[in-house]
This record gives structure tokens, C-alpha cells and sequence, in this order.
């Protein structure tokens, strides 16, 4: 064989070898499930199974979290909260899939004993056998080094951090500061300390949080979501009903396909940004599976 020929072949062998080794260790598509239906329950567990249901996530034995919306002293119908039928029927497929236990908590911006009350997942999880739904406790939050872009370190919950899973349960709204408030911000409901002085780097911050925190598992309930003064809301002009539940393990994902039900873009929402450009998820429909029930 001529020189010029064994070099040339030897060339593309490298190439082909190379694009090999990427395909192999190229990180798998992220899938995002959106189920939708009027019964919430119902919806919840069909955007769960088509990620292959509670029992891929949750092992006999496991103590569970999950992390509603629960920071605002407003009823169901308001969109200020995660609905409780969506908690509810989280909480209800942990426990068949074997959890030892289910606890529920979030450090609320109104009076914790209304919120919890007002929302709705108080009565949702009444009488439940393994589940605490929990008020927070200061003297559980520990200082966590992070190292992140703005936040070298910041207090979080111990029984957030030690959970086996956690699962982030946001109210898909919109917020007067970050536009939208989703899986990524929803974190905030398990940080202590003085979580309003983020705001001044809220994105960078935000994802710094969510660099230490992972979410093995995000449901963002848009069964009705507020599309305008958040994130309290008020006014049932700016409900809209939606009865969509969306699912994934790539939590910035699931954030960019919700975006889209307020006809907004990924990257119109800063916070989906920076957690994408730190490499927490993939904020590109395009390279995102979507499957729907």
C-alpha cells in the first residue's frame, strides 16, 4: 500500500474512531413527559409512567421528599401552589413503589400554618399513613459549601439534602423578577438565611443552589397556571387552566418546556440560562424527547 494511501485511510479510521468514542459517552437525549387530563390524580401518574413510572426513581425503603409550592396564603383555584392532587398523588405512588417515608415541607413567604392550610395539601394528605407533611424547622438548615458563581456556600435543609430521593413539585407562574418561577426556583423553598439578598444575582445564584441540590425527579403542575402578578397572584383573571402535568429528570428541560405554555422561549428566562450554561440540563427542545400522554 502506497504511503499516501495508508496515511489517508489511517486519517479517516481516526475520524470515524473518534466520532465513535463521542457517541458513546455523549450524554443520553433528556426526556420530558407532559400528560394532560381534568383529573389531576389520573394525569400525574400518566406523565410518571411515561418516564417508567415511581419505582424507576423511588426503592423499598426509601425516605422520600417532596417539594411543593406551598408559599402563599391562597386557595387551589388561585395557581399560587402546587395542587394538592398533584402532591397527593405523588405521594400516594412512593409509598406503592415501597418508601419508608414521604415528608413534604417548604419554607413559606406568608403564615406556614394558612399556607399549608389555604393550599390545599394539608387536607390532600390527612390521614395518609407515612406521610409528614412537615413545617420547617430552623435548626435543621446546615451550611453547605457550594463554590458556585456567587454563592460559596449557603444554608439548606438538612432533610432536603439527606432524602434518598427529592422530588421538586413547582406550580408552573409567573414572577415579577424572573418572569416565570418554575423547577429551578422552586429550590428556594428549602433554603434558610436571608434568601431575598439572591435576588440582586438571582440566576447565578439559582443555579448555584441547584449545583449542590439536585432533583431526582421534577413534576411541575400546570394543571392551572398564573399568567400575570406573581408569584402570589390573586386574581382569578389571571388563571389560565391548563390540566397538563410535565415530568423529567432534567429539571432545566421540564423548566423549558413549561416556558412554553406562556408562550415564552427558554431562553427568554434568565434562571433556565445560567443553569444551562453551568451544564445542569438542556434548555434546547430540539434535543429533548418529548412524549405525551
Amino acid at each position: 500500500m502506497e504511503r499516501r494511501t495508508f496515511l489517508k485511510l489511517a486519517g479517516l479510521s481516526s475520524l470515524f474512531a473518534e466520532g465513535a468514542f463521542r457517541r458513546l459517552f455523549a450524554a443520553p437525549q433528556p426526556t420530558v413527559a407532559v400528560a394532560r387530563g381534568k383529573d389531576y390524580a389520573r394525569t400525574t401518574r400518566s406523565a410518571l409512567a411515561l418516564l417508567g413510572g415511581m419505582k424507576r426513581f423511588v426503592k423499598p425503603g426509601d425516605v422520600v421528599v417532596l417539594k411543593p409550592n406551598m408559599g402563599w396564603d391562597r386557595t387551589p383555584a388561585q395557581a399560587a401552589n402546587t395542587h394538592p392532587l398533584v402532591v397527593r398523588a405523588l405521594a400516594e405512588e412512593a409509598l406503592a413503589a415501597g418508601a419508608k417515608r414521604v415528608k413534604v415541607f417548604d419554607r413559606t413567604c406568608n403564615d406556614e400554618r394558612r399556607c399549608y392550610v389555604q393550599s390545599g395539601i394539608s387536607d390532600a394528605l390527612k390521614g395518609m399513613k407515612g406521610v409528614e407533611l412537615k413545617f420547617i424547622e430552623n435548626e435543621r438548615f446546615r451550611r453547605v459549601p457550594i463554590k458556585g458563581a456567587v454563592l460559596p456556600a449557603w444554608e439548606l435543609y438538612d432533610e432536603a439534602l439527606s432524602a434518598d430521593v427529592f422530588i421538586n413539585v413547582p406550580v408552573a407562574k409567573h414572577h415579577g423578577l424572573s418572569r416565570l418561577t418554575l423547577g429551578l426556583k422552586n429550590v428556594m423553598g428549602v433554603m434558610g438565611g436571608n434568601r431575598g439578598s439572591i435576588h440582586r444575582h438571582l440566576d447565578d445564584a439559582l443555579a448555584d443552589i441547584n449545583s449542590v441540590l439536585k432533583s431526582h425527579l421534577t413534576v411541575i403542575d400546570a394543571t392551572r397556571i398564573l399568567t400575570d402578578h406573581g408569584p402570589q397572584g390573586g386574581s382569578p383573571a389571571d388563571v389560565k387552566v391548563m390540566d397538563t402535568v410535565i415530568a423529567s429528570t432534567d429539571i432545566v428541560a421540564a423548566d423549558a418546556y413549561a416556558t412554553t405554555l406562556f408562550g415564552l422561549k427558554p431562553e427568554d428566562i434568565p434562571v433556565t440560562v445560567a443553569a444551562h450554561k453551568r451544564g445542569l440540563g438542556e434548555m434546547n427542545l430540539k434535543r429533548v424527547r418529548i412524549v405525551t400522554a
